[in-house]
C-alpha cells in the first residue's frame, strides 16, 4: 500500500458520525474483501485511568460487522513491562493484527510491534507516539491540563514492589471531569472517575525503547477538543510518522467512549488496508 507520507488528513463531520444519546452503535463496514489474506484481528490496548470497557464502542460496532477483535489489559506499571504483556498477548493470536492504542496505550502498543511481522497497521487514538527515547509525559504538549502542580492533578499512593520514589497516580475528580472527559454525561464521568485504574509514575517516565510507526503503516484519530494530549502535540507525531490522520471536531480525550463509531471507522480503514 501507499503511505501517506504528507500526514494526509480527513475531517469528520460530528453530525454525520455521532450517534444520539442511548442509541445502539452502528454496524461498522462490514470485512474488506481479500481473496486469499488472512483474517486479521484487531487488538485494542486502553490508555491510563482507564481499562478495556472504555472500548465497548468500539468492540460492539466491530463484532456486528463481523471482524475478530480483542480488547487487551494494559497493566500500566511502565513503559517496557506494559509493552511485554502486550507483545506476549499478541504471540497467542494467529493471523495479521491491526494493533491500536489510546492515550499512553500508543506508547505501549509503539514499542509492542516493533519486530513482529504480523502487526500491519497501527492506530493512534488521541494518544502518544513516542520516538526512541522519548517518554509519555513529554508527549501531551504544550497547553496540556497535565502540565499544572502534579499536587492539583493527582491522588498519589505507594504500590507494592515501587522503588525510587514511583507511586500510583489517580486523576482528581474535577481534573477528570473537565478535562479528561467533559463531553460525557456528567453521571457517566463520574462513574468513570470512581472506578479509574491507577497508573503508575513510571509509565509516563520510562524511555520507548522503540518506534514501530517507522516501518508499520499508522492512522491517526484526532479529536480537536483534546485537553490531555492536545491536538498540536497529535499532529506532529502523525506528521513524523507518515500516519493517515483523521480529525474529529470537538470531543475530548475520552472520544473512543463519547463518539466510538467516529473511532472505529478509523480502525476500519486500516483493516482495509491489510492484504
Amino acid at each position: 500500500m501507499t503511505r501517506c507520507r504528507a500526514s494526509c488528513v480527513l475531517l469528520l463531520s460530528a453530525a454525520a458520525v455521532v450517534p444520539a444519546p442511548g442509541a445502539a452503535v452502528a454496524a461498522g463496514h462490514g470485512p474488506c474483501p481479500s481473496p486469499g489474506a488472512a483474517r486479521a484481528t484487531v487488538v485494542l490496548v486502553h490508555g491510563a485511568w482507564a481499562d478495556t470497557s472504555s472500548w465497548s464502542g468500539e468492540v460492539q460496532a466491530l463484532q456486528r460487522a463481523g471482524h475478530a477483535v480483542r480488547a487487551v489489559a494494559n497493566p500500566l506499571r511502565g513503559l517496557t513491562g506494559d509493552a511485554q504483556t502486550v507483545r506476549d498477548f499478541l504471540r497467542t493470536l494467529s493471523g495479521p493484527v491491526v494493533l491500536v492504542g489510546h492515550s499512553y496505550g500508543g506508547s505501549v502498543i509503539t514499542n509492542a510491534a516493533a519486530g513482529d511481522p504480523d502487526v500491519k497497521a497501527l492506530v493512534y487514538v488521541s494518544a502518544a507516539a513516542p520516538d526512541v527515547g522519548e517518554t509519555t509525559g513529554q508527549l501531551s504538549g504544550s497547553g496540556s491540563a497535565l502540565g499544572g502542580d502534579p499536587a492539583t492533578l493527582y491522588d498519589r499512593s505507594a504500590y507494592p514492589g515501587s522503588s525510587g520514589g514511583a507511586a500510583d497516580l489517580y486523576l482528581k475528580r474535577a481534573v477528570f471531569l473537565r478535562f479528561f472527559a467533559p463531553d460525557l454525561p456528567p453521571a457517566m464521568a463520574n462513574r468513570l472517575w470512581a472506578s479509574q485504574r491507577a497508573a503508575s509514575t513510571v509509565a509516563f517516565t520510562t524511555p520507548s525503547k522503540a518506534a514501530a510507526w517507522k516501518k508499520i503503516p499508522s492512522w491517526y484519530f484526532i479529536a480537536t477538543g483534546d485537553r490531555i494530549i492536545v491536538p498540536a502535540s497529535q499532529r506532529a507525531m502523525a506528521r513524523r510518522a507518515g500516519s493517515k490522520v483523521t480529525e474529529f471536531p470537538g470531543g475530548s480525550h475520552l472520544a473512543l467512549i463519547s463518539h466510538p463509531d467516529a473511532v472505529t471507522r478509523v480502525i476500519e480503514d486500516a483493516l482495509c488496508s491489510v492484504r
